[in-house]
């Protein structure tokens, strides 16, 4: 009996070790942010010089962005349930909208390419402020403010 109660007990510690250890380590989500993030700013900056070749070059970064691996997906989809459409919605709007904004800039449209960029972060922070505090305690185990 002693046997399977430490049997149970060592199956238990390392699945707590696991879960312990995904938690702390960073999703590959978090790495992609990162990267739209750094290209947001390239777009700022190449709107402020009006660098519409970066803007046009840049943007598609941001429409096409990476996608986490499939196991990361799947953790992604069962933590958001019924909100995944919401999600995926805001994903779709910023995919459009960065299309919107490399066109603007192929045309050197600079109030074209503020407005379209303008979607692009409208779309961005609705979706942040609807996912990232919960995702962030979800995944992270820390407030998302």
């Amino acid at each position: 009996m002693k046997k399977y109660l430490f049997a149970a007990a060592s199956v238990a510690t390392l699945a707590f070790s696991v879960s312990l250890a995904q938690a702390a380590e960073p999703l590959q989500f978090q790495k992609v942010m990162k990267e739209l993030g750094k290209n947001m700013q390239t777009v700022a900056d190449g709107i402020s010089r009006e660098d519409w070749e970066l803007v046009a070059k840049t943007a598609p970064l941001i429409a096409q962005h990476p996608q986490p691996s499939a196991e990361e997906k799947q953790r992604i989809i069962s933590f958001m349930g019924m909100q995944m459409p919401k999600f995926k919605s805001f994903d779709m709007q910023t995919h459009e909208a960065a299309h919107e904004l490399e066109h603007a800039a192929h045309g050197k449209n600079g109030q074209s390419v503020i407005d379209a960029f303008h979607k692009v972060q409208s779309s961005c922070l609705s979706c942040h402020q609807a996912f990232r505090a919960p995702f962030v305690k979800h995944f992270y185990g820390k407030s998302g403010e």
